[in-house]
C-alpha cells in the first residue's frame, strides 16, 4: 500500500542529497510534473526552476492558466513561446515513433538552453514507471517512445532526475491529494500534447482544429458529469484522423476531416476501458463538433477499444 508521508520521507533527504545548485524542472501543468515539482520544491525550493515550453500543441486556454498554477509552489516559473520552433521540427513528419522522438529532442535543447542561463547541471521530470515501461529496453518491447524517456537525445547536456519514476498514476494522485495540489483529478494530458492527436503531420492548421474538438468532448462529458448522467472517464478527448468522407450540408456536398472521440476509464495507465458514454451526450459532441467545424469536419465517431488492444492515446 502506497503512503505518501513515508514516500516524501524518504525522497527528500535523496533530492538535497542529489541536487547541488540550481535546477530546472520540466513541467506542463499536469499532475506528474505538477506534483514533481511540488516534491522538489520542499527540498531545494530557492533553486529550482519551473520552465513551461509552449509547443503550440497544448488544450484550449492551457498556456494562459499554468503560470498562476505554478506560481503557486512559490518556485522560479520560466514560460518559453516555442510554438515556431516546435511546428517548424514537425514540418513533414508523419510517422508516429519519428514524431514522437523529435518532440523529445526539441524539449531537451530548450531545457539546456534555459540551464545555461541559470548555471543548472539537472533536469528534473516527472517522469512515471508506464513511460519508461511503455517505452521499451531490455527484455521490454516499445509499445511508445514517451517523449520524456525514448525520446532523449544521446548527447543530452543534463543530468536526470526522476523522484517519481517507480510511481504509478494512482499513487501520484495520492501524493498530489496529500500535498494537496489543485491538479490531483485532472485527466492525463501527453507530453507531446496535440501532435499525437493529429494522425499525420500536425500542421498548425489541422492542430487548431482537434485543440477545438477537444475542448467540445471536455466540456461535454464535464457537463454530462456535473448532471450526473454519468461517471468522469479517466481521459477524454478527440483525434484527428487522416482521412476525408463524403457528406452534405444543406443541398451542398462536402469532403471533410473525420474526428474520433475517446474516453476511457483506468487507474495506473497500463491498462484500460473504454467508457460507455451515453448516446445523448454523444450525440451532443458530434453535432457541436460538426457544426462549430463544418468547414473542415463532417463526421465524428467513438473508439470503443479497450486497451489492450489499443493505447489510450491513438499514437
Amino acid at each position: 500500500m502506497f503512503n505518501a508521508q513515508a514516500f516524501l520521507e524518504e525522497q527528500l533527504p535523496l533530492l538535497r542529497e542529489t541536487i547541488r545548485g540550481p535546477a530546472i524542472l520540466a513541467t506542463s501543468g499536469g499532475v506528474d510534473s505538477t506534483v514533481a515539482a511540488a516534491v522538489v520544491a520542499r527540498a531545494v525550493s530557492k533553486d529550482l526552476h519551473c520552465v513551461f515550453v509552449d509547443t503550440g500543441y497544448m488544450r484550449k486556454g492551457e498556456p494562459e492558466t499554468i503560470g498562476d498554477l505554478l506560481k503557486g509552489l512559490g518556485v522560479s516559473v520560466h514560460s518559453i513561446d516555442a510554438r515556431q520552433e516546435f511546428h517548424a521540427a514537425l514540418k513533414g513528419i508523419t510517422e508516429p515513433e519519428r514524431k514522437r522522438k523529435v518532440i523529445g529532442e526539441k524539449f531537451i535543447r530548450i531545457f539546456e538552453r534555459v540551464a545555461r542561463d541559470v548555471h543548472a547541471q539537472h533536469l528534473v521530470q516527472g517522469t512515471i514507471a508506464p513511460d519508461w515501461i511503455e517505452s521499451g529496453g531490455g527484455l521490454r518491447d516499445t509499445i511508445k517512445s514517451h517523449h520524456n524517456v525514448g525520446g532523449l537525445p544521446a548527447d543530452m547536456k543534463l543530468q536526470l532526475v526522476e523522484p517519481l519514476r517507480e510511481l504509478y498514476k494512482d499513487e501520484v494522485r495520492k501524493l498530489s491529494r496529500h500535498l494537496e495540489l489543485p491538479v490531483s483529478e485532472r485527466q492525463p494530458f501527453p507530453g507531446p500534447g496535440l501532435a499525437i492527436r493529429v494522425m499525420g503531420e500536425a500542421t498548425p492548421e489541422r492542430t487548431e482544429v482537434v485543440r477545438e474538438a477537444c475542448a467540445i468532448v471536455e466540456e461535454e462529458v464535464d457537463r454530462a458529469v456535473g448532471q450526473g448522467k454519468m461517471e468522469r472517464p479517466w481521459q477524454y478527448f478527440a483525434v484527428l484522423l487522416p482521412v476525408k468522407t463524403v457528406g452534405v450540408h444543406g443541398d451542398i456536398r462536402v469532403y471533410g476531416d473525420t474526428i474520433a472521440v475517446r474516453a476511457v476509464q483506468s487507474v495506473d495507465a497500463m491498462s484500460a476501458a473504454y467508457s460507455k458514454i451515453p448516446h445523448d451526450v454523444l450525440e451532443r459532441i458530434s453535432v457541436r463538433i460538426t457544426n462549430q467545424l463544418g468547414n473542415q469536419v463532417n463526421r465524428v465517431v467513438y473508439d470503443i477499444t479497450h486497451k489492450p488492444p489499443g493505447t489510450v492515446e491513438w499514437e
